[in-house]
């Protein structure tokens, strides 16, 4: 499976954005999905995923309520909707695949290029 992500930008604190990734591969439609996020100096952690059927979702405490994570298996793409961001959500985000949707950055499977998300105070 490649990856390519997009939709990174410079947002105001309590805007939105959303970020999707693209997926090739035959597998798409049967692995699960995430996005990972690091911040300059911080090692990469888990936002949020979805299953393959996008019928089960988790979430990292500190997104729950603002992120919402989806997936359209005929367009092989997932998108990560984010509003009320924080400048502490400044970060790289990385599309992810995995076999689970309780992913950490050691199980995963195939990870995506970056893309930037800055939001300013």
């Amino acid at each position: 499976v490649q990856l390519q992500a997009s939709g990174g930008g410079l947002v105001q604190a309590g805007g939105f954005l959303r970020l999707s990734c693209a997926a090739s591969g035959r597998t798409f439609s049967s692995i699960a999905m995430g996005w990972f996020r690091q911040a300059p100096g911080k090692e990469r952690e888990f936002v949020a995923a979805v299953s393959w059927s996008g019928g089960m979702t988790h979430y990292a405490d500190s997104v729950k309520g603002r992120f919402t994570i989806s997936r359209d298996n005929a367009k092989n793409t997932v998108y990560l909707q984010m509003n009320s961001l924080k400048p502490e959500d400044t970060a790289v985000y990385y599309c992810a695949a995995s076999g689970s949707i309780y992913m950490n950055s050691m199980i995963v499977n195939y990870w995506g290029q970056g893309t930037l998300v800055t939001v300013s105070s």
